[in-house]
């Protein structure tokens, strides 16, 4: 091995040692006051050092404390209590059973996956986080029970888009991740468990500074942090470094470690500089007294002592890197609700629960909510029908149905004008729009699909694909010119969209024309059939729901075209005198938004 490579490797093992220094004075702090720091949000991949990271945690907290997994799916029952059934059906009344975050009080709850719970699980335990009590009323319970835990959430996340819910990460006080951080300050051994049950039992004897909220609170804004618990979060992470270090008044050095750990993670802005004083004029200047030079020889206060140990700790490129972060959010929320409708079913997909539904042949059972719906009825219905034989007395008011909810693909059908009117005003321009709006559906791993329709009909160009390139090939071989049979062309963009949506997909058709309807169905002349035809045809789209946008590409916007995109339930989008970026940003703002009827 080289010199060279050499130092690397001792700068890396450095490095690592670092950051497995911070993870575990994190696990140490965390054990002193897990309730009143909440827990953390622990990022990286499922591996041995997280493992072992686990373990030391869990072994510094008392013994006998509660340690919970949650797991992903987990059904509301046995998160938040509910119906104990077998003694419900044993003793023919409701009996509670408490639920996963009742059992967690004074202990931790552990979330694996955490980047993929979904926003209702959050939104519970969240509410449990902030107010410390567990109100249950279903399934004939009603009950509220005070139970206070700390969260360990697994961020297994594979790139920078999936990470936890700010929602779920801002309750709690610290974010960990196995890569080397800039925290300069490492504890020379790790504390033993006797160690930790003295800090928790000198932690309510702590004594804070007056004026540290308040420095905590300053270094927050200046570091552009919104949110209030992260100086919360500071203050009680600076008495727990003290309690740990055997002292019962908080000093800078707890101060600048909580500045560290809780506030430089969630820096969102470097700090200002500090304004230059004005130099005075030489008639204006006194000489410095004593005391002002005594309160230049003073310490640095308290508030830049918190800014300097936050600002000093940033991560390298940590704030390089929200840009691009900030950008991916907001592509993110503008691609939000086009992959595809939300469908409930009653055969596939992910559970959501059960309802109530009389039975027959293709729906599944849920069993266990239809005996706890019977369960507390036994005991009556035995009274009232001594002589049968039946162990449980099942109705047909106690059946329930297990739903479920799936993500439909979307196909995006694009009906092209290639008239000769359009040809004359913007048919290339169209044609550009199309190819940019056919890229952004294959991003989103859409389905596209071409009908152009022009001279005595409409054509389908190309039938619903993933290939971004037979899109583009069948574009870009579509004359112009004839005459504009505008309600076959949206005839054609319907059935398309029937077959679409009885695969299981979610049409979303996208019209550009200029409105010049000239040709009627069966290939005839004359304007005014042609349009009352069109007019006719397009009453179906809003009949069957369909999302869909329509754009006037004529150089003046049409009021038939208005009253045709009233027909269809379409957005109606005038683009007169656009370029073809133009017009792909404007249908992409538009399609985000909900279609709006007449």
């Amino acid at each position: 091995m080289s010199v060279l490579a050499a130092r690397s490797a001792d700068a890396k093992r450095a490095e690592d040692t670092g950051a497995e220094s911070v993870s575990f004075q994190v696990a140490a702090l965390l054990a002193v006051d897990p309730v009143g720091l909440a827990g953390l949000v622990l990022r990286g991949p499922a591996d041995p050092r997280r493992d072992e990271w686990l373990d030391s945690f869990r072994k510094l907290l008392p013994t006998g404390v509660p340690w919970r997994r949650v797991p992903l799916g987990i059904a509301d029952s046995r998160l938040l209590g509910g119906l104990d059934l077998a003694a419900s059906l044993s003793a023919g009344r409701p009996i509670a059973q408490p639920g996963l975050l009742a059992e967690a009080d004074g202990g931790m709850i552990i979330l694996p996956m955490a980047e993929r719970v979904e926003s209702q699980m959050i939104a519970r335990i969240a509410a449990v986080l902030d107010s410390g009590v567990l109100c249950v009323a279903r399934e004939g319970i009603t009950m509220a029970r005070a139970t206070r835990f700390g969260v360990v959430a697994l961020d297994e996340g594979a790139s920078e888009e999936e990470q936890v819910t700010e929602a779920l990460s801002d309750r709690l006080a610290f974010q960990l991740s196995f890569e080397p951080i800039g925290l300069k300050r490492a504890l020379p051994s790790r504390p033993t468990r006797a160690e930790i049950e003295a800090a928790r039992r000198r932690l309510s004897q702590v004594q804070v500074p007056a004026d540290l909220p308040q420095a905590f609170c300053a270094a927050a804004l200046a570091l552009g942090i919104l949110s209030l618990r992260a100086p919360v979060f500071a203050l009680r992470c600076a008495r727990a470094a003290a309690a740990l270090a055997g002292r019962t008044q908080v000093t800078g050095e707890d101060a600048a470690l909580a500045a560290q750990l809780i506030l430089a993670p969630r820096a969102r802005q470097l700090p200002e500089a500090p304004a230059q004083e004005q130099e005075q004029p030489p008639e204006q200047q006194q000489e410095p007294s004593n005391s002002d030079t005594e309160q230049q020889q003073d310490q640095p206060s308290l508030e830049d002592l918190v800014l300097a140990a936050a600002q000093a700790s940033l991560p390298a490129g940590l704030l390089a890197g929200l840009g691009v972060a900030a950008r991916q959010m907001a592509r993110q929320a503008a691609a939000s609700g086009r992959s595809g409708m939300m469908r409930r079913s009653a055969q596939r997909g992910r559970p959501i629960g059960a309802r109530p539904a009389a039975w027959r042949a293709g729906l599944r059972l849920a069993l266990v909510e239809t005996l706890r719906v019977a369960a507390p009825w036994q005991e009556y219905r035995r009274r009232e029908k001594p002589h049968h034989a039946a162990l449980v007395h099942i109705r047909r008011e106690d059946v329930r149905i297990r739903r479920y909810k799936q993500n439909s693909e979307t196909t995006t059908i694009f009906l092209v004008d290639a008239s000769g009117s359009a040809a004359l005003h913007r048919l290339a321009e169209a044609k550009g729009a199309v190819e940019l709006l056919l890229a952004d559906c294959y991003v989103r791993r859409d389905r596209v699909a071409v009908i152009a329709f022009r001279g005595r009909g409409a054509e389908v160009l190309l039938e619903p694909t993933h290939s971004l390139v037979r899109a583009k090939r069948s574009l870009a071989a579509l004359p112009g010119g004839g005459g504009t049979p505008l309600a076959a062309g949206i005839a054609a963009g319907y059935a398309m969209a029937e077959a679409s949506r009885k695969r299981g997909q979610t049409p979303v058709i996208v019209a550009l024309t200029d409105g010049r309807a000239n040709v009627t169905r069966d290939g005839m002349g004359g304007r005014a059939t042609a349009e009352s035809e069109a007019l006719d045809t397009a009453r179906l789209f809003k009949a069957s729901g369909f999302a869909a946008l329509l754009i006037d590409t004529a150089p003046r916007p049409q009021p038939f075209s208005r009253d045709l995109a009233s027909a269809m339930g379409a957005r109606y989008v005038p683009l007169p005198f656009a370029d073809a970026a133009r017009m792909s940003a404007a249908v992409r703002h538009a399609a985000r938004a909900p279609a709006s009827g007449p």
